[in-house]
């Protein structure tokens, strides 16, 4: 199997400046396309370093990508930096990129500058892959290495710069290694913490074929999603999966690139059904991802934002007597929030939050992190079912936001 080593050039990346976007996006495609990523570094603007780590890379690994460094300014010594590294003597013009950096300079006005023209410049000996979205080319530099079959290439670091030429080194990469293939399937998971998961499904793992392994990757607000992976050959996932799913019965939500509200809506679209919210210590943020899926306005009705209490009686419905017997944190509460809504926005379904997301407001019987969080249904006859579930989190308050907002999603995933 050929190996790959992913590198960024740049302090900005170091300094915290800003988020690398472009490893994990190269290191999806390298997998993708049956190369295994072996190891992932940030250099800083020195040119020791770039040589020594890019050096150690070539050498270990059969491909290196790296993004940055490669801009007109004088900290940008990318380029001079992997002339000496694939021996090269001096720099070559390429024409086509020349082409490419006077249309963009002049469509945008700016002065043809030696330091700008200076883009067009590459070592000599390098392959050329023009960049038409921005004045860096991306080089390609091949039989490098200890073992001299291995091949860099150097893109700029500008994200959307480096994605168009993504493709094409992936087209070049293909051409020139004979790669394996990899195959992957994600099964999602939520309500079920990574250790009590893992001793559950101890028996099946352990029974996994030895070219299939499987990991575990955890997340607060997602759940945890199990991803199968088979080195060459063509996979067959299906037994397992189904074995899996046995198992652990609606734990499990949706795969792939599923998330619990794109599940949702697809349940109620194929049942034709409505969807309404009511949040309180969520401020939002269910509303935010029920309609972060496209096609929402099918289902979803709206929502009442209920923070204050006089909205929660004034506009759900809630009985001022429940909040002045239970609080506003309260089963009690949180389930006429939920049916409160569902009768005012005329929907099938409802969800409901009402909790103390911190860092500030507990009470007592009532920490920080506290919510009770609620989903109703619209049953034949024309009652309302609802059901209730309180859940505490000692995280920030933006975590517990997150964790609010999840929890309650696939409350109402349950009940639909």
């Amino acid at each position: 199997m050929k190996t790959a080593s992913v590198c960024t050039i740049g302090d900005e990346i170091l300094i915290g400046q800003i988020v690398d976007t472009n490893s994990s996006r190269i290191a999806r495609e390298l997998n993708r396309a049956g190369i295994a990523v072996r190891y992932m570094t940030s250099i800083g603007d020195d040119r020791a370093a770039i040589l020594s780590e890019l050096g150690k890379c070539l050498d270990n690994t059969d491909i290196v990508i790296v993004t940055g460094g490669l801009g007109p300014t004088k900290d940008d010594i990318t380029k001079d930096a992997l002339r000496e590294l694939s021996g090269a003597e001096g720099y070559v013009e390429s024409e086509e990129q020349l082409a490419i950096v006077k249309r963009i300079l002049e469509s945008r006005g700016i002065p043809l500058i030696d330091t700008n023209l200076a883009q067009a410049q590459v070592p000599a000996g390098c392959s050329v892959i023009p960049n038409r979205l921005g004045t860096a080319p991306c080089m390609a530099f091949h039989s490098l290495g200890r073992s001299g079959r291995s091949s860099l290439y150097s893109l700029p670091g500008v994200p959307f710069e480096a994605e168009g030429l993504l493709p094409l080194v992936m087209q070049d990469i293909q051409e020139r290694f004979a790669l394996e293939e990899i195959t992957h399937r994600t099964i999602l998971t939520f309500g079920i913490a990574e250790s009590v998961l893992a001793k559950q499904i101890e028996k099946w793992e352990d029974s996994l074929p030895a070219n299939v392994h499987l990991a575990y990757l955890p997340n607060p607000t997602l759940g945890v999603r199990l991803r199968l992976t088979q080195m060459g050959g063509k996979a067959d996932f299906e037994p397992l999966v189904g074995q899996l799913r046995a198992i652990l019965g609606d734990a499990i939500y949706g795969e792939g690139d599923d998330s619990l509200q794109s599940v949702i809506g697809r349940k109620l679209l194929e049942g034709g059904k409505t969807l309404s919210a009511a949040e309180s210590c969520t401020g939002g943020r269910i509303s935010e991802l029920i309609t972060s899926v496209a096609g929402c306005s099918a289902y979803y009705k709206g929502s009442v934002t209920s923070y204050a209490n006089s909205v929660k009686t004034g506009v759900l419905g809630v009985p001022s007597e429940v909040i002045e017997k239970y609080g506003a944190v309260s089963r009690e509460c949180v389930s006429a929030m939920a049916s409160g809504v569902l009768r005012l926005l005329d929907t099938d379904y409802s969800v409901a939050t009402s909790g103390i997301a911190g860092p500030g407001g507990a009470v007592p019987g009532k920490p920080v992190g506290t919510a009770w969080l609620a989903a109703a249904r619209r049953k034949a006859d024309g009652t309302v079912e609802t059901v209730t579930k309180c859940v505490n989190f000692a995280s920030s308050r933006s975590v517990n936001i997150e964790r609010f907002a999840s929890n309650a999603l696939d409350l109402l995933r349950k009940i639909i």
